[in-house]
């Protein structure tokens, strides 16, 4: 299922349209279950971070891969980012290059990932994961792929928008969860709840129970100042729009027209050209995410002057707790540490 495709229905409390897919959901959440327990097929030679999530759809997993590896090179250290390469039209491991893909080839994440660091698309885990070695990779960050076994992971980070939270709880088709939470749980090192809001409460209690160590970070605007005031039109092409509306109206600027797209959205000549015209006729400044502004670059004339026209909305992500990030390194290098002088001894 497309995750621009995810029925509203999921994100309500459980109605009729969930019980009547439930044993769908109950099928698909033994099996994906099963398949998330087995073993691994590939040990890589240095520590695997992997930054996942419980849902399907957005929930803030590109802006804590950007923290860490910002964290990472500030400690000295080579990471490699190891991406699926959702939406992107190459399907063979390829290692990212700015000058020559687009988002068309790649998808956006591996775009902004890119930007900062060494980046694989691959969709097998096992095959991405050598070609990061091979580059020179010390450490190696999963952006997604939590529930994928094929690549050993020391540490696993899950993270959670606590604005959508779990939904209604159900797996999919049933409802957004990829595997029951409580099978998911077991797998989990760690939990990062995103923002404050209600919504997150349920995780805690679930994280809590499983003895989980529970995070929290809240998402900051780059230069904030510089939007206070605005007359814009934002539009976005992620899991949950209204959130980024809501972030946009939080640094001053006033929203006189939006346009909200699914998750991943390709934005096609048409659509481009009916925002440039919006933005003419309202006198507006253009806004977007720093994801969509990816997607818009080298894709066509109309999508490359609404890239060079909007402003991306750059935010950094703000952990609570300043030594989350040399906690998760820290485990995540003595586990390797471990089983590699395990490897030894079984030779």
């Amino acid at each position: 299922m497309a995750l621009d495709e995810a029925p509203p229905f999921w994100w309500d409390n459980p109605g009729w349209q969930a019980w009547l897919a439930a044993p769908l959901g109950f099928a698909y959440g033994r099996a994906a279950a099963a398949r998330m327990d087995s073993e691994p097929s590939y040990a890589a030679s240095v520590p695997v971070i992997c930054i996942g999530n419980f849902v399907v759809g957005g929930g803030g997993k590109t802006p804590t891969v950007q923290l860490l590896v910002k964290f990472l090179k500030s400690n000295g250290l080579r990471p490699g980012v190891l991406s699926r390469g959702f939406g992107g039209a190459i399907t063979t491991p390829t290692l990212v290059n700015l000058e020559r893909h687009n988002a068309h080839d790649v998808g956006d994440e591996p775009l902004l990932h890119a930007a900062l660091t060494t980046t694989v698309i691959s969709a097998d885990r096992p095959k991405g994961a050598a070609i990061l070695e091979e580059e020179g990779c010390d450490i190696i960050v999963m952006d997604d792929g939590f529930q994928n076994p094929s690549l050993l992971k020391d540490y696993n980070l899950v993270v959670v928008d606590t604005k959508r939270g779990l939904g209604n709880g159900f797996p999919v088709p049933a409802g957004p969860l990829r595997v029951s939470l409580k099978r998911q749980m077991i797998h989990a090192d760690s939990v990062l709840l995103i923002g404050d809001y209600d919504r997150g409460k349920r995780v805690v209690r679930k994280a809590a129970r499983a003895g989980k160590p529970i995070f929290h970070a809240d998402v900051k605007v780059k230069n904030k100042k510089q939007y206070k005031g605005l007359n814009v039109l934002a539009f976005a092409g992620i899991a949950d729009p209204t959130k980024f509306f809501d972030t946009v109206e939080k640094t001053g600027a006033v929203i006189k027209d939006k346009q909200g797209f699914g998750d991943h959205h390709v934005f096609l000549e048409d659509e481009c050209k009916d925002l440039l015209e919006r933005a003419r006729k309202q006198q507006l400044e253009l806004i977007t995410t720093t994801k969509d502004h990816a997607r818009l670059r080298g894709m066509g004339d109309a999508q490359n002057k609404v890239a060079e026209l909007a402003m991306p909305l750059d935010i950094d992500l703000v952990p609570d707790n300043p030594s989350m990030m040399d906690i998760i390194l820290r485990t995540a290098t003595e586990r390797a540490d471990q089983r590699r002088l395990q490897q030894k001894k079984s030779k």
